[in-house]
């Protein structure tokens, strides 16, 4: 565990390797959940701010769902997500030509059309974050799925590119470039320390 502030970090975070592979998964992170992507309370309002310019990113089915459940729902278990169709894709996923699930919001974000990029909580897996109930930490945790990320952890051995840096742009967003440093730091230390 790397403590960096109130933030601890698991090791496989920055031991592991990760690499997306989109051709293989083909987006799977979208479609297969307990769940939609959780939600920041903040991020509810991001949804609104950012919906009527992503709205025409998505199908006739997911523009039902949001009109049936809305552009977020509560979940007992793990707070505001963003709803799905019949507990599978996320409303706000798109298939692209290859057949391959991305975000709408994204989309609309890489045209110039938004200024947010997606959930947090989207942008950093197969890194999940917790906070604790009872003190003011921050668990981050690698949590890769089984089958669906199979293809991004042997692309990313054989890239031998760490989690942490695979994911340096959504880490910076959320906790900070000081943050970052501190773990690149910390990584970097405990990569050419000889194990005694």
């Amino acid at each position: 565990m790397i403590a960096i502030d109130n933030i601890l970090v698991s090791d496989a975070v920055v031991k592991d390797q990760f690499v997306c592979d989109l051709s293989k998964c083909k987006g799977a992170c979208c479609v297969d959940g307990d769940a939609g992507a959780p939600l920041e309370k903040a991020e509810l309002e991001k949804i609104n701010e950012v919906f009527d310019k992503v709205l025409p990113y998505l199908n006739a089915e997911s523009k039902k769902e949001i009109e049936k459940q809305g552009r977020y729902v509560y979940d007992k278990e793990y707070g505001w997500v963003t709803p799905t169709i019949e507990s599978k894709v996320c409303v706000y996923g798109i298939k692209d030509k290859a057949g391959i699930v991305k975000c709408g919001i994204e989309q609309a974000y890489l045209d110039g059309k938004v200024q947010w990029k997606k959930p947090i909580s989207c942008h950093l897996f197969p890194v999940i974050t917790k906070e604790s109930k009872r003190s003011e930490n921050i668990y981050v945790n690698y949590e890769p799925r089984e089958d669906n990320c199979k293809a991004a952890c042997s692309l990313g051995k054989k890239l031998k590119v760490p989690v942490y840096v695979f994911l340096k742009e959504s880490l910076v967003r959320k906790f900070g470039q000081k943050f970052y440093d501190a773990l690149d730091a910390t990584a970097k230390h405990l990569n050419t320390t000889p194990n005694l």
